[in-house]
């Protein structure tokens, strides 16, 4: 008698193509948010490769805006790196929460790390049953990565006609970003808001006595407060 769990092919096809469709518009526009990551990288200064290689290796879009900006900014490496690395261990979390997901084996669990971000976690655990979630995880996942490091290659590789990056007003591109991706989050959350107006104060205070990159790391003080407030509650 057929397992009433089991998925016939057509049905786990038409199961595929739904999740491609609904990834789709997700790729689309993390394809944007790269090509404009690549190209004001490069026109900021960087050599191609800076970019290219950091989304390949490194896959965190904020985190990579936010550790390029410090470099832009005249910051050392340490300084965008520890900034990177601040910003992304919030998928620490996300990765506990599909862990049992990614499949048995190390090299499922260590490309299925890679692939952990918000969109793809947040599209995977809103589908209905473990298969489906699973399914979910690595089409939007691998189709995310492929799209983003095409759209900063081609990003990147445009950047160099570019020319001075003054005349574009691309110098305002990277705060335009981040403040884009952070809104959301601080409509919603009046603690939140609070903890990023005291971090943004010390990111200013500090700024004329200290080198670049280094008014972004006192800013996330404010995470200490926000992580009081959240225990309180």
């Amino acid at each position: 008698m057929r397992s009433p769990q089991r998925t016939s092919p057509a049905s786990a096809h038409a199961v595929r193509t739904a999740l491609v469709r609904d990834s789709s518009l997700v790729w689309l526009a993390s394809g944007v948010v790269g090509v404009s990551f690549g190209a004001i990288s490069v026109a900021g200064g960087l050599p191609v490769w800076v970019p290219v290689v950091m989304s390949l290796v490194v896959y965190a879009g904020s985190a990579q805006f936010s550790a390029v900006g410090v470099l832009l900014a005249g910051g050392g490496p340490f300084a965008a790196a520890a900034t990177g690395l601040l910003l992304n261990t919030r998928t620490a979390a996300f990765s506990l929460a599909v862990a049992e997901l990614l499949g048995p084996g190390r090299a499922a669990r260590l490309l299925g790390a890679h692939l952990v971000t918000d969109e793809t976690v947040a599209f995977a655990l809103a589908q209905p049953d473990p298969a489906r979630r699973r399914a979910a995880f690595w089409i939007s996942g691998l189709g995310l990565f492929a799209v983003w490091n095409a759209g900063v290659l081609a990003g990147a590789l445009a950047g160099t006609a570019l020319g001075d990056t003054a005349a574009y007003g691309l110098d305002a591109a990277f705060p335009a970003v981040l403040v884009a991706l952070v809104l959301p989050a601080l409509r919603e959350d009046r603690s939140l808001r609070r903890s990023a107006a005291v971090g943004a104060l010390l990111a200013l205070a500090a700024t004329p006595v200290v080198p670049a990159g280094v008014p972004v790391l006192l800013a996330l003080a404010g995470l200490f407060l926000y992580g009081r407030a959240r225990a309180a509650v």
